[in-house]
């Protein structure tokens, strides 16, 4: 006779291969669970799942994938990462918050604005055209391509902290 002890550890291990299968399955319907995904920003704050740390690794040298899907659909406010070449360096725009602006360029031929809130975080010092610059902010549509902005940091903390990354530093 089987106790009720023995019974609950092989309903236990009965479950776990229908989980597994569920998880296997979900893994190669979409994506790994870490890999770089737009993400919607809503009401709460969305957690990043990209860190600057580990973006390397998560990036590919110019990935264009999201910012492309969100471009395509005509999306705004999606949280995207990427990284792409600097096609042209433009001036600061100084009215209301200071930003830093410049444009990049994917392997596609698209290009995208990138405006870098230099009130909040460092200015980039050393960026040149050709450089390569990853992101992580937040992607508003437009007929040009699109800008990304909020890539710094909320001093309120109501807001996932956007990062630029060029020649191995983080601004944010």
């Amino acid at each position: 006779m089987i106790n009720v002890e023995e019974c609950l550890v092989l309903k236990g291990k009965w479950l776990a291969l229908p989980v597994f299968i569920v998880m296997l399955a979900g893994v190669f319907l979409f994506g790994e669970p870490n890999s770089t995904r737009i993400t919607y920003s809503g009401d709460r704050p969305a957690r990043s799942s990209i860190s600057p740390e580990l973006s390397t690794a998560v990036v590919a040298q110019d990935n264009s994938a999201e910012v492309l899907r969100a471009l395509q659909n005509r999306q705004s406010g999606v949280q995207v990462s990427g990284s792409a070449a600097v096609s042209r360096i433009l001036p600061d725009d100084n009215e209301g918050s200071r930003h830093q602006k410049f444009i990049l360029r994917f392997s596609t031929g698209n290009t995208l604005l990138i405006a870098h809130n230099i009130d909040l975080a460092p200015r980039i010092g050393s960026l040149r055209e050709g450089d390569m610059v990853e992101f992580y902010g937040v992607y508003e549509w437009n007929e040009k391509g699109g800008v990304v902005h909020w890539t710094h940091h909320d001093p309120r903390g109501r807001h996932v902290g956007g990062w630029l990354k060029h020649n191995g530093q983080t601004y944010q």
